[in-house]
């Protein structure tokens, strides 16, 4: 993509550079991390449609920022309607945050060869909501868009490059399998790095 990233997501990515380079521990990432994110999700004019496109899949993610030391990545997801992800292992931390409709987030642990079990109670989050989560052994997370009827995004941080990493999973019936995050990005929208947000940042 030739155009600059959008002025809230340019900010964003290079806080959360900033922060990622200077936290001691996940704990304080996450802490400082929920505050910007809930300023990125606070309004939702600013993602550019090319990454809002579902075209018919029932889910896309596109990366929106490639971090060069792979520390960490921010993604765009997109559900369709009554729509859920794979119930993957998180194995790094994450942070969420809703910019458009509701989700419905679970904390799961996922034993082989048995259905998942429920960590805590599902959790529906509409717009401008934040979530964080930090893995422990065993732990996913069961993501779905809460309504039958509209689309949701979501805006994700992992800390590490999940793209093209095979994750575990293990289905409602106890079957264990794998799930691949390709990102969607069509060839003219490649994801921003840190030499194109930080062009225009001065201060």
């Amino acid at each position: 993509m030739t155009a600059a990233p959008p002025e809230p997501l340019r900010r964003f990515c290079w806080d959360i550079q900033s922060m990622v380079e200077l936290a001691d521990d996940p704990r304080e990432i996450l802490m400082i991390g929920r505050d910007l994110m809930g300023r990125l999700v606070a309004q939702d004019d600013w993602l550019p449609e090319v990454f809002a496109r579902l075209d018919g899949a029932p889910f896309r993610q596109y990366q929106l920022y490639a971090d060069q030391m792979t520390r960490f990545t921010v993604i765009a997801t997109v559900l369709a309607p009554g729509a859920a992800l794979p119930v993957s292992q998180q194995t790094v931390w994450k942070l969420a945050g809703v910019l458009r409709g509701e989700v419905v987030r679970q904390r799961l642990a996922l034993p082989d060869g048995v259905p998942p079990v429920a960590r805590s109670a599902s959790r529906r989050l509409g717009a401008g909501a934040v979530d964080a989560f930090s893995p422990k052994d065993g732990d996913g997370l069961a993501i779905a868009n809460g309504s039958s009827t509209a689309p949701v995004i979501l805006i994700e941080v992992h800390g590490a490059e999940i793209g093209d990493q095979p994750r575990h999973t293990v289905a409602p019936d106890g079957t264990v399998g794998s799930f691949t995050t390709v990102y969607a990005n069509p060839p003219e929208a490649p994801a921003w790095d840190i030499l194109t947000i930080q062009a225009r940042i001065v201060d």
